[in-house]
């Protein structure tokens, strides 16, 4: 009997332990998650104000929209971790996400309005430099039917490949540096601008269309590398400043700028002016060509009803 009553109680005495650990478990992984969805949030929100040590912030600034990847991952673990404090969170880090990015990602289609006969189509490339294929660039950019090419990084050669392919069909020309543009409208008031690089990377302009001037501006900045972005951040300010002094109520701004659709020296510009969303959606990543994980490439207006980008 005294055998029995041994064998008996054993089981009895281990099965607290076993349903301490689970609880312990659970709140060690609802502390993480919450920790780290708030984490999450704060980052989203604030990322403007995170010190750019050792290029810490450029790298942030042009990730961002990737970080929403962690989302679904940490609500996942709330869940397994049933802490109504760490679902909240997980929740909290994926309303900030949507309120960032959502608006940005709407389809352009949903609402925009019909292309009429007064339509201008502005078309943007980063030629590469050495690449050989600014001819075969041009001729597609020129398919879109655009009235307006713009090419940034083009050295002597790429630009008379250009000039061999457009200069029919647009013969209203000007460029300078690595930057031009060549339009079926007349070109009117060009002038280089001083955008602090000590050599010229943007151009502006007006464009006489039907409907009245048009100003244009074709931009290539200066690369951004972690710890190596001061001087595009400069001529981000220091093209900033064009805008308000700019006499056309409808204004165009393309090219490369070297700068994330979240980057925090870009808001200069999109503080006054709109980037459109895309046609079909999404962030419209353009860099890298083989795999885009960012969006250096932008096409920046006021004044203007966007039909399609």
């Amino acid at each position: 009997m005294m055998s029995m009553s041994a064998l008996l109680e054993s089981p009895r005495q281990a099965a607290p332990q076993s349903a301490r650990r689970r609880p312990r478990a659970r709140t060690g992984l609802a502390i993480l998650v919450t920790g780290l969805a708030l984490l999450l949030a704060g980052l989203l929100a604030f990322h403007r104000f995170l010190p750019d040590l050792f290029g810490v912030g450029l790298l942030v600034d042009s990730a961002l929209p990737w970080f929403g990847l962690a989302v679904p991952v940490l609500f996942i673990a709330a869940l397994v971790s049933r802490s109504k404090a760490a679902i909240g969170s997980a929740l909290a880090s994926a309303l900030v996400w949507a309120v960032l990015f959502v608006p940005a990602i709407v389809p352009l289609s949903w609402s925009a309005p019909r292309a009429s006969a007064t339509t201008l189509t502005v078309a943007s490339q980063n030629v590469e430099d050495g690449s050989g294929t600014a001819a075969e660039s041009a001729t597609a950019l020129a398919a879109t039917g655009a009235q307006v090419i713009a090419l940034q990084e083009m050295d002597a050669d790429a630009r008379d490949q250009v000039e061999s392919v457009l200069s029919e069909s647009h013969p209203y020309y000007y460029g300078i540096g690595t930057v031009g543009m060549w339009s079926t409208y007349p070109i009117e008031n060009a002038q280089a601008l001083d955008l602090g690089l000590g050599w010229q990377r943007g151009i502006a302009a007006d464009l006489a269309t039907p409907t009245g001037a048009v100003s244009i501006y074709v931009v290539h900045l200066a690369s951004a590398r972690p710890g190596d972005h001061a001087t595009r951040d400069e001529m981000l300010a220091n093209l900033a400043d064009f805008v308000p002094r700019d006499e056309n109520e409808r204004l165009i701004m393309v090219g490369d700028f070297n700068a994330g659709s979240s980057d925090r020296n870009l808001t200069a510009l999109t503080d006054q002016l709109s980037e459109p969303n895309q046609n079909g959606g999404g962030f419209g990543f353009t860099w890298p060509a083989s795999a885009p994980v960012t969006r250096p490439d932008h096409l920046l207006q006021r004044g203007l009803e966007v039909v399609s980008n």
